[in-house]
């Protein structure tokens, strides 16, 4: 349980105003922005009762080090340390581009590595079962439902991506949708003419029963409301038990899914890249992994030697 009731004002202020910037600058979802505010209160919290409130101005390297310290005694793994080392980072680096830190006390403090766990795929012969011979309900819920997991897996985009996807940006005429992704960058993602005619029927129905979605996003509850993040994964995990046996069945896993197949019949990774819209080559290159035993198939098919 946090307790931050000794945050000072100027201290409340500047972690207000981060969780604004994450919002409106670097367009952050809800669910992010409530992690980095989970961090930092945690953090405040370990000052407060071990170094009796020194405030984040004065923060050092070691007391962050004894911070994680303390996290790794109590078992957490190195991808949860990690995306703490993450926020505080941004926050430190936040405060010195406003003026109020001349240095990060995040300088000199080494990430521990994380084990690599290969990305989890739906393969392409359980997708194409989920397309062609699950069959959704004829109501509004199931004829939404049907539509996400079609976008999710022909665009890759993520969930956040998804429930904001405007009508606007779905250009039927070109073929494409615009997306907004993280740090407010915009890509343009091609998509396919069976999604597209699943998006042109969904807006003519739409319409029909007077859906208005204030915000306009594209996906609505069969009150016109946008849909919320629950919603879309339980939809998915649900279609996607009918079909794989993963552990995993999440909104992300399509992302993957998406990402594997492309990569496994040839597409370039820098296209890849560009349609997942990461930052870093490095981000993408993961999924190249999932190539090789289709690149052993084709070496014994083809080499005299092999």
């Amino acid at each position: 349980m946090l307790t931050v009731f000794f945050m000072s004002i100027p201290e409340y202020d500047q972690l207000q105003k981060f969780l604004e910037y994450l919002q409106f600058e670097k367009r952050y979802s809800q669910h992010t922005i409530l992690s980095y505010k989970t961090d930092l209160y945690q953090l405040i919290d370990y000052l407060q009762y071990t170094y009796e409130g020194v405030p984040l101005q004065a923060v050092t390297a070691t007391q962050v080090r004894s911070w994680l310290a303390s996290m790794r005694n109590d078992k957490a793994t190195a991808k949860t340390i990690n995306r703490k080392i993450s926020s505080l980072k941004s926050f430190f680096k936040f405060l010195m581009r406003s003026g109020e830190l001349e240095k990060s006390p995040m300088a000199t403090i080494v990430a521990p590595k994380i084990n690599k766990r290969l990305p989890s795929f739906v393969a392409e012969t359980e997708m194409a079962t989920l397309q062609t011979h699950v069959e959704f309900p004829d109501d509004w819920k199931g004829i939404t439902s049907k539509l996400i997991i079609s976008l999710l897996y022909a665009t890759g985009i993520r969930l956040n991506e998804l429930i904001t996807l405007k009508t606007q940006h779905v250009d039927l005429y070109n073929q494409q949708v615009k997306v907004l992704g993280k740090g407010n960058k915009e890509r343009i993602i091609p998509v396919g003419k069976d999604v597209l005619d699943q998006v042109k029927a969904y807006l003519k129905l739409k319409k029909e029963q007077n859906l208005v979605n204030e915000r306009d996003h594209l996906l609505v509850t069969e009150k016109g409301k946008s849909l919320y993040p629950k919603f879309v994964y339980l939809v998915v995990k649900e279609h996607l038990g009918y079909v794989t046996t993963l552990n995993k069945k999440s909104p992300h896993v399509l992302r993957h899914t998406f990402a594997t197949h492309l990569t496994n019949n040839g597409a370039d990774l820098i296209a890849v890249k560009e349609l997942l819209g990461h930052s870093s080559l490095a981000a993408t290159q993961v999924y190249t992994h999932n190539t090789i035993d289709k690149l052993k198939n084709i070496h014994k098919q083809a080499h005299p030697k092999a």
